[in-house]
């Protein structure tokens, strides 16, 4: 996909339209107010009208425009409405940011079908959704991008939250049907993906779980401002990936070269990497209904949290695994030859006094 001119774009006098789902907390929220920051237009798709209104007046404090809509992504005729909302009131989309999910935490065995359901109806659904309503607009003008919010955990599963890990799956799965259809098409449309490592973001405190202990993302655990502005560079570039933080770069390389491995050390590691010491208080969580409050951008771990996070293109880390895996066959390939060459000197030396007692025979 091509890189859009990020400056012409800006200096055109016509601020871009962006469209950011789950934007009223956490990832969502902080990629909203980074886009403001740019001086975007930005409609903000959530449920929670509370939050949703002070995550609008966040972005216009930081320079944008904001449209606060409430919908729910799982509903499929409520995104193509916000949508047409957005495009009456600014007359296209540029940007569409694919953010909303729901997880739900525990063994497969505790999880009722209703959960999974559900969680893969607004973390799966509701991107193709998203993508639907935006991809309705985009053609008409031939142009636009489209971000897939994913995480390390389309690539690498781990255990206790198996219903979102599938769904990302499934997003992963459809973009990339979804990318071949538009090289197909020659079409100006962009679209990229961005894995995501654990993130300090307020889901933990209202997503509901099944676990004994309170829960927490995998650590290490990264800020959400470095990890939005991350996604903000995947807009403008629109890699067919871009790979956020060590973790994942880790996770996704490492499933790539011993998968079975990475299996055993998730069972030992991710299972009670996910919860504190602390005791859970029983909740339903967000699962079905929005919270009360506003827990803006940020969790409860920002003591822990990493200010930088390193990004870099799905394309180039597996090129970096490629050329490491190269340098490894070439480097075993020169120590054989050497060792092959070691060995017929210290044959020859060992030949040379039988050649030398044939030579004073024949003599």
């Amino acid at each position: 996909m091509r890189q859009v001119d990020e400056a012409a774009y800006k200096s055109s006098g016509n601020s871009p339209v962006v469209v950011i789902t789950g934007a009223s907390a956490g990832i969502g929220r902080a990629v909203a107010v980074a886009f403001g920051r740019e001086g975007c237009r930005v409609a903000l798709i959530a449920r929670g009208r509370e939050r949703l209104a002070s995550a609008a007046r966040e972005v216009e404090r930081a320079g944008g425009q904001a449209l606060a809509i409430e919908a729910d992504v799982a509903d499929a005729e409520a995104v193509e409405a916000a949508a047409a909302q957005v495009v009456s009131a600014w007359g296209r989309v540029d940007f569409w940011v694919n953010n909303a999910m729901a997880s739900v935490f525990g063994p497969v065995t505790e999880l009722s079908p209703e959960e999974i359901r559900r969680v893969t109806e607004v973390t799966y659904l509701g991107q193709v959704h998203g993508t639907l309503a935006a991809l309705r607009y985009m053609r008409e003008r031939d142009r636009g991008t489209i971000v897939q919010i994913g995480s390390a955990l389309s690539h690498r599963s781990i255990p206790l939250q198996s219903a979102y890990c599938a769904a990302k799956f499934a997003v992963r799965g459809f973009t990339d049907s979804l990318r071949s259809e538009l090289h197909h098409e020659g079409s100006g449309i962009r679209l990229t993906m961005v894995q995501l490592p654990a993130v300090d973001t307020p889901q933990f405190d209202w997503v509901r779980s099944h676990l004994p202990r309170r829960l927490q993302p995998v650590p290490p655990i990264h800020d959400t401002e470095p990890v939005a502005a991350a996604i903000l560079r995947a807009a403008w570039e629109a890699p067919r990936e871009m790979w956020v933080g060590g973790p994942t770069i880790q996770a996704i390389l490492g499933t790539m070269v011993a998968p079975g491995l990475l299996d055993r050390m998730m069972a030992r590691r991710a299972w009670e990497g996910q919860m504190t010491d602390e005791p859970a208080k029983i909740r339903d969580g967000n699962l079905f209904d929005a919270p009360p409050g506003d827990p803006g951008r940020r969790g409860r771990f920002g003591s822990r949290s990493r200010r930088h996070v390193p990004a870099v293109s799905g394309t180039a880390a597996r090129g970096i695994l490629a050329a490491v895996a190269l340098g490894c066959v070439a480097g075993a390939l020169t120590a054989a030859w050497h060792l092959g060459a070691r060995a017929s000197r210290d044959g020859d030396l060992r030949r040379l006094p039988e050649r030398e007692r044939a030579a004073r025979m024949i003599g």
